[in-house]
């Protein structure tokens, strides 16, 4: 497999991506999520940076395994269900 970053250009429907390559620079190809990704229902969108496991015997089709995390998202800070963090007794 050959492991390459890129961004996701737009949703084409029925679970594929348009995912334009970094690496054979402006390269696109056609790929869909893993099994992963999936299975704990991360959200794709346009624009998301992601890596990209393709096939050397067909360069046009590919898996996505990984969305990078957005630096810029205003997270909370702590976790659980509270503002601020989990309660403590």
């Amino acid at each position: 497999m050959i492991e390459t970053s890129g961004v996701i250009e737009k949703e084409q429907g029925n679970g594929f991506y348009l995912v334009t390559l970094e690496q054979p620079a402006g390269h696109q190809c056609l790929c869909r999520a893993a099994g992963k990704l999936t299975k704990f229902r991360i959200k794709l969108l346009a624009g998301d940076k992601v890596l990209v496991e393709i096939s050397p015997y067909d360069l046009t089709r590919g898996r996505i395994t990984y969305r990078e995390r957005n630096a810029g998202s205003g997270g909370r800070p702590g976790g659980g269900n509270r503002p601020g963090g989990p309660r403590r007794r």
